[in-house]
C-alpha cells in the first residue's frame, strides 16, 4: 500500500552559538538536509544559503517537505562552514549536525536541540532550532442549496435533480463537486455539503466557477464565484427558450448558505498542543499456545522477536512522536494472574494497577517480556473490557473545551473474540469519543469477526441497532506484512489516523488548545 501525503510541510532553520572554524572572521554557514531512504541510506535534500561571517544564522532558505503520519521519517540537519565554491562539503569544515525524525518537529512545532559532531560529542555550545509549518489553504465552503418548481422530464415519475461545481483551470473546466441525486422531487433540497476551497476555485474566491444543474437543462453560470454565491438563479432550457413563446424558466435554484470557514487539518491540532495519547493491549489467551514452545506465537526467537512484539514496535515508534512524556498504559487480557490466578482482562503489564505506564515503547516492550513468564495463558478472549477501559479516559478528555488529548487503543490477538456483542455496543460508544482502535491479528486463524468490525463494507451497529457515529476501527491480519518491510504494518493500519482526528475534532466544534498559525 502507497503511503498518503497528508500535506506538505515547511521547516525553518536557526543556529546559535556555532563552532567558529574561521582564523580572522567568524563562520560561513550553510546546512544541508539529508532524509533516510528505505533501505536505511541517507540521501541529500537540499540546502540552505550561506550565511557569511555568522555564529547565530537564520536560515532564509525554507525546506519543504512531503509529511507522512503513518511514517518515520528520519531527518539529518548538517552545519557546515563553506570557504570555497565547490558543490562537495568533503572540504568543508563540519559544524555539527542533529538527527531527528518529521514527527518530533512537528509536534513540537519548534524544535531546539543540542548539535553534536560525528562522534556524537558536543559542537561546542552549538544548538539548531527547527521551525515548522504546514502549507496549505484549508478554508472550506460550507453550502445549503435546493430548486423549485422544476421542470419534469421523466415520462413515468418526477425528476431526479443534482448539482455540479466546475473549477477554472488553465486547460478547462474541472469538476470540484458533485451532489447527491435527489430522486423523484420537483422541488429538492439537497444535504449540506462542503467543498475545499482549493478544490472549488484553487483558493480564489474571485476566481470564476461554473454551476451545472442535471444534464437536462443550460443552467451554466460560468460568471459566479464564491464571493458571490449566496443567491437565486433561473434553470433555462435553451431548446424550451427557443420554441416556446413566452417561457421564463425551468424552476430556479436557490444557494442558500454559502459559508467560507477556516477548518483545522491535522497538523494544526498536533501543532496546536493535541496529545496523542497510546495504549497497548495484548491478547494472553490459550490459543496462542505455551510460549515455551517455538509453535507459539509468544515465543521469542532466538533474535528477540515474535509478532506481537513486532506489530508494538513497528506502530509503537509511529506513535511515540506525538506524545510529550512518552509513558504508555500497557495492559493484557485473557490471562490468569497472579497471586489469585483469576482471569483478567485488563491487567497492566507491570502489575502495577495505579500507575499501568511504561516509559517509551522500549518500556512497553521490557514490560511484555518480563509479564510473559509470570502469567498462565487462557481465556476467552474478550475485547470489550480494555475498549472501556481507554473510552472512559476518551471521555473525561471531551470535557475539556478544546482539542487537548485523542487516544489510539492497540490490540493484539490470535483469535476469534468471544463477547462479540458488548464489544459492538462497546465500539459503537467510543464512536462518540476522540478515540480509535487498531487491531493487528496475529497467526492464522479465521479474522472474518475483525474484518466486521472494520466498518469498510457498511456502518457497525450496536446490539441495539445504533450506528456507529464514525469509523474508528482499523484491522490488519500481521501476515500479510510478514515479508514486508518493518514499516509496511504502520503505513497501513495508522493511514486513516489523521482524518479520524481532524474529522472528530471538527464535528465537535473544538479547537486545538493553542493557535497553531500565531501572527
Amino acid at each position: 500500500m502507497a503511503a498518503q501525503c497528508v500535506t506538505k510541510v515547511e521547516l525553518t532553520v536557526s543556529c546559535q552559538n556555532l563552532l567558529d572554524k574561521d582564523i580572522g572572521s567568524k563562520s560561513d554557514p550553510l546546512c544541508v538536509l539529508l532524509m533516510s531512504s528505505s533501505n536505511s541510506q541517507w540521501y541529500e535534500v537540499e540546502r540552505t544559503e550561506k550565511v557569511q561571517n555568522c555564529l547565530d544564522p537564520k536560515f532564509a532558505k525554507k525546506f519543504v517537505i512531503d509529511y507522512y503520519f503513518e511514517m518515520v521519517q528520519k531527518l539529518k540537519f548538517g552545519i557546515y562552514d563553506i570557504d570555497n565554491k565547490t558543490i562537495d562539503l568533503s572540504d568543508d569544515d563540519f559544524l555539527g549536525e542533529l538527527d531527528c525524525t518529521l514527527g518530533q518537529v512537528v509536534s513540537s512545532k519548534k524544535l531546539t536541540r543540542p548539535l553534536v559532531l560525528k562522534n556524537k560529542s558536543p559542537a561546542g555550545k552549538g544548538t539548531i532550532t527547527i521551525s515548522a509549518e504546514e502549507i496549505k489553504d484549508n478554508r472550506v465552503a460550507n453550502f445549503e442549496v435546493e430548486a423549485r418548481k422544476l421542470d419534469n422530464k421523466d415520462f413515468f415519475g418526477k425528476s431526479d435533480p443534482y448539482l455540479e461545481f466546475y473549477k477554472q483551470t488553465g486547460t478547462g473546466w474541472q469538476l470540484a463537486h458533485r451532489t447527491e441525486v435527489v430522486k423523484n422531487n420537483l422541488n429538492p433540497t439537497w444535504r449540506p455539503f462542503r467543498i475545499p476551497l482549493q478544490s472549488l476555485c484553487g483558493g480564489d474566491m474571485d476566481k470564476p466557477i461554473k454551476l451545472l444543474f442535471s444534464w437536462y437543462f443550460d443552467f451554466d453560470k460560468d460568471l459566479l464565484s464564491v464571493s458571490f454565491l449566496q443567491a437565486e438563479f433561473e434553470c433555462i432550457n435553451s431548446k424550451k427558450k427557443q420554441k416556446k413563446k413566452g417561457y421564463k424558466n425551468s424552476g430556479v435554484v436557490s444557494v442558500k448558505l454559502c459559508q467560507v470557514v477556516k477548518e483545522y487539518t491535522f497538523l494544526d491540532y498536533i501543532m496546536g498542543g493535541c496529545q496523542i495519547n497510546f495504549t497497548v493491549a495484548v491478547d494472553f489467551t490459550g490459543s496462542n499456545g505455551d510460549p515455551r514452545s517455538p509453535q507459539s506465537l509468544h515465543y521469542i526467537s532466538p533474535q528477540g522477536v515474535n509478532e506481537y512484539l513486532s506489530a508494538i514496535w513497528s506502530v509503537g515508534n509511529v506513535i511515540q512522536d506525538y506524545d510529550s512524556d512518552k509513558m504508555f498504559p500497557a495492559f493484557g487480557f485473557g490471562a490468569q494472574i497472579p497471586p489469585t490466578w483469576q482471569v483478567s482482562h485488563e491487567f497492566p503489564l507491570n502489575f502495577n494497577p495505579s500507575s499501568p505506564f511504561c516509559a517509551g515503547i522500549e518500556g512497553v516492550v521490557e514490560a511484555y517480556r518480563v509479564c510473559l513468564p509470570q502469567v498462565k495463558l487462557y481465556g476467552p478472549t474478550n475485547f470489550s473490557p480494555i475498549i472501556n477501559h481507554v473510552a472512559c479516559f476518551a471521555k473525561q478528555a471531551l470535557q475539556q473545551t478544546t482539542a487537548s488529548q485523542y487516544f489510539v487503543l492497540l490490540i493484539i490477538t490470535d483469535g476469534v473474540i468471544t463477547d462479540m456483542d458488548d464489544t459492538r455496543n462497546a465500539i459503537v460508544n467510543a464512536s462518540r469519543l476522540p478515540m480509535s482502535i487498531i487491531i493487528v491479528g496475529v497467526g492464522g486463524a479465521d479474522f472474518s469477526a475483525m474484518e466486521f468490525l472494520d466498518g469498510d463494507d457498511g456502518r457497525l451497529r450496536s446490539l441495539s441497532g445504533e450506528p456507529a457515529m464514525r469509523d474508528i476501527v482499523q484491522f490488519v491480519p500481521f501476515r500479510q506484512f510478514k515479508n514486508a518491510p518493518s514499516q509496511a504494518l504502520a503505513q497501513s493500519v495508522l493511514a486513516e489516523l489523521p482524518q479520524q482526528v481532524a474529522s472528530f475534532f471538527s464535528l465537535f466544534k473544538l479547537k486545538p488548545p493553542h493557535d497553531p498559525n500565531p501572527s
